[in-house]
């Protein structure tokens, strides 16, 4: 099961229609394109490299969960998606899902892919690594944030997101630590089994 093409395809085939429903009448078509860029970029990727290194299932469905996350992200903006309005908060607190897979879903990637490619093995210091390696993502991505809202000016306001909060950098890069710690709490021995099932 861990090899089967199913659940890979599946997961393609999702994409296409979750972009394709995404694309139709965005909230803001430059943010869209900026929230999706990640998503237009994996794709080739993931796509040159599946006959030769093709990954766990686990890492395709959690790669497809972060494609949806930014897909909805780029069709509402981030600070619209509408089930986090009627959640009655003083925010939409969408992007939050956002930062938190951010750190999560990278950290299986690189998990997988220094399991099967490096010396290393699972254990205290590959996870630090991890860590670390997703902390400097999610500095990366808030760095591309500002760079786009100074390039941009006032036309950045729906690709931020900070909605007014003078903090919210620093909360979006907590929660990508969150999730990379998290992510290897909760996930790593069924990654590792899957990984022991991968020809």
């Amino acid at each position: 099961m861990t090899t089967s093409g199913a659940i890979p395809i599946s997961c393609l085939v999702l994409t296409a229609v979750i972009f394709l429903w995404s694309g139709i009448s965005p909230y803001d078509r430059a943010t869209w394109w900026l929230e999706i860029s990640p998503v237009l970029a994996a794709l080739p990727v993931l796509a040159a490299t599946y006959k030769n290194f093709r990954l766990t299932n686990l890492v395709y469905i959690l790669i497809f969960v972060h494609a949806v996350i930014l897909m909805v992200g780029g069709h509402y903006t981030y600070a619209r998606v509408p089930l986090f309005d009627w959640l009655g908060h003083d925010r939409n607190n969408y992007d939050k899902i956002g930062h938190f897979a951010q750190g999560f879903i990278p950290t299986m990637v690189m998990r997988e892919l220094l399991v099967r490619t490096s010396p290393l093995q699972p254990g205290k210091w590959m996870a630090a690594i991890i860590v670390f390696s997703c902390l400097g993502i999610s500095a990366a991505y808030e760095l591309i944030e500002w760079i786009v809202a100074i390039i941009l000016d006032q036309g950045a306001n729906e690709f931020l997101g900070s909605q007014g909060d003078v903090w919210d950098t620093q909360k979006d890069m907590l929660l990508a630590l969150i999730g990379a710690v998290v992510a290897q709490v909760v996930l790593g021995k069924a990654h590792d089994r899957q990984m022991a099932r991968v020809p």
